[in-house]
């Protein structure tokens, strides 16, 4: 499974030239012979609360994918926003190559602290799937601050993908945190920015693939880029060799919850 993470300059707002700017990004991703690519949080229209601007109710850019996909013959990650009737959603959807719809999932922590918990609804499900072999989740940016929601998916995802708007001043935070959630859940965990700047925040990439043993494999700098990772089976064997996770006491933890 090689896996394609796409770190690009989002124009906010403004959808039409975003999704040009993607549809030759994952040109480039199918001649490098990638199996999957995925974008950032909110791809094509940057993240934003204006979600009369860049809600839809139509399907109108999952259809947009969904021709890409075909296209080129590559599955899609791509973050967009869903129009409810008094708020928004923030949606991640993954299509495979023919266009077939593998997974859609909500954001489940709307990040407050920046005012997105009053205009977006937060989800209440996991997103699991398996393609070519290999098992995904999804999760998008402020989501990794919260473990256990990557801990409820990691019996069964070998890949856990973190798609975001992940601001410059707390990069330090997302790199460590993505290899944290990699080290605890004995999985690759990849992690897909944006770069340049939106309204007053500049975003500097730093787009990671950690593999199951916390460690780096490769990242992208502050630039537009496209970032290839080869997945094996990793995440079984280090699994396996070091078997912590069969130590777990998953019932004594939701009882100390209640």
């Amino acid at each position: 499974m090689k896996t394609a993470l796409c770190q690009f300059r989002i124009e906010p707002e403004k959808k039409e030239q975003n999704l040009q700017r993607a549809a030759q990004m994952i040109a480039q991703a199918a001649k490098e012979h990638a199996d999957i690519i995925f974008f950032p949080e909110m791809s094509f229209t940057g993240f934003s609360m204006q979600v009369a601007v860049t809600g839809e109710s139509d399907g109108e850019t999952v259809r947009r994918i969904q021709q890409l996909a075909r296209q080129y013959g590559i599955a899609v990650g791509f973050g967009w926003v869903k129009k409810k009737a008094e708020l928004g959603e923030n949606h991640y959807t993954v299509v495979d190559r023919a266009g077939t719809v593998l997974a859609d999932y909500v954001k489940i922590h709307p990040f407050s602290y920046g005012g997105e918990s009053r205009y977006f609804a937060a989800g209440s499900r996991t997103a699991v799937f398996t393609y070519s072999g290999v098992t995904f989740a999804l999760f998008i940016c402020y989501d990794l601050r919260f473990p256990e929601i990557f801990r409820a998916v990691s019996a069964e995802a070998e890949v856990l993908v973190v798609a975001a708007n992940w601001p410059e001043p707390r990069i330090a935070h997302w790199n460590k945190l993505l290899e944290a959630r990699a080290l605890e859940n004995q999985s690759w965990v990849l992690g897909i920015n944006c770069v340049g700047d939106q309204k007053d925040l500049h975003y500097c990439g730093s787009s990671r693939a950690v593999r199951p043993e916390g460690e780096t494999a490769a990242s992208l700098p502050d630039r537009e880029g496209i970032l290839c990772c080869e997945i094996g089976e990793e995440a079984a064997a280090f699994r396996k060799r070091f078997p912590v996770l069969q130590d777990r006491r998953n019932a004594l933890y939701r009882e100390l919850l209640r």
